[in-house]
């Protein structure tokens, strides 16, 4: 009777230490407000029309999503650090 008492226990015990693995919680979606997801969607969605418009051929819309990418990334980055304030005291 102790053994089965000191087997559940330590299954319960189990049990909850891996919870996390054995339910693990909902994958998360990008938020709807990230700077980033909008502008990559924007600015894909500019890329894809020049391509079907034939203004440009894969190769150059390859390159521009990629620099696209770099750009939304510089542009959230930008606006984080105007949100933390100047980087370095004022001298006066």
């Amino acid at each position: 009777m102790v053994a089965l008492a000191v087997f559940v226990g330590t299954a319960a015990l189990l049990g909850w230490i891996h919870r996390a693995d054995l339910f693990p919680p909902a994958p998360t979606t990008a938020a709807r407000d990230d700077p980033v997801a909008r502008c990559l969607a924007a600015r894909s969605a500019d890329i894809a029309r020049m391509q079907a418009d034939g203004v440009i051929d894969a190769d150059r819309a390859a390159l521009f999503r990629s620099r696209a990418a770099a750009l939304c990334q510089a542009q959230a980055g930008e606006a984080d650090s105007e949100d933390e304030g100047p980087s370095h005291p004022n001298p006066e």
